[in-house]
C-alpha cells in the first residue's frame, strides 16, 4: 500500500472515531436542564440569598434557601419551557430566554453542550 493511501485511510478512520465519540456524548435536553437548573440555583443561592439582609428575611418571615427550595420545581419548569434546542449530531446549542414580565428583568443564555459538558458562552440580561 502506498504511504499516502495508507495516511488517508488513517485520516478517515480516525475522523470516523472522533465523530462518533462526538455523537455519542452529545448530552440531550434532560442533562442540559439538570444543568441550567444547578447554574440557576447557584447564583439564585450566592448572589441573592447571601445578599438578602438577614433583618428583611426576619420582616417578611421566609427564610431564602427555604423558599429557594420550594421554588425548585416551578424553576425547572421555566427552564424546560423557556428552552430551544438545536442539534447539530456532534455537538448541540441551547438558547433559553426568560422573561417573566414587564417589571422583572428578562435573561438570555446560550450555551453548547458536546462531549457531556456544557460551556455558556453567552449570557446577558434583556
Amino acid at each position: 500500500m502506498k504511504p499516502l493511501t495508507m495516511l488517508i485511510c488513517v485520516g478517515a478512520a480516525s475522523i470516523s472515531i472522533l465523530g462518533a465519540i462526538l455523537t455519542k456524548t452529545n448530552p440531550n435536553q434532560t442533562k442540559y436542564e439538570e444543568y441550567a437548573l444547578d447554574k440557576m440555583t447557584t447564583y439564585l443561592k450566592t448572589d441573592v440569598c447571601n445578599k438578602t439582609p438577614s433583618f428583611l428575611e426576619k420582616l417578611i418571615k421566609v427564610n431564602c434557601e427555604e423558599m429557594l427550595q420550594s421554588a425548585m420545581p416551578h424553576l425547572k419548569e421555566l427552564i424546560t419551557t423557556t428552552t430551544n434546542r438545536q442539534d447539530y449530531l456532534i455537538f448541540s446549542i441551547y438558547r433559553t430566554e426568560i422573561k417573566l414580565d414587564s417589571v422583572i428583568p428578562g435573561y438570555k443564555f446560550e450555551t453548547v453542550g458536546a462531549l457531556n459538558q456544557f460551556y455558556t458562552f453567552n449570557a446577558e440580561q434583556k
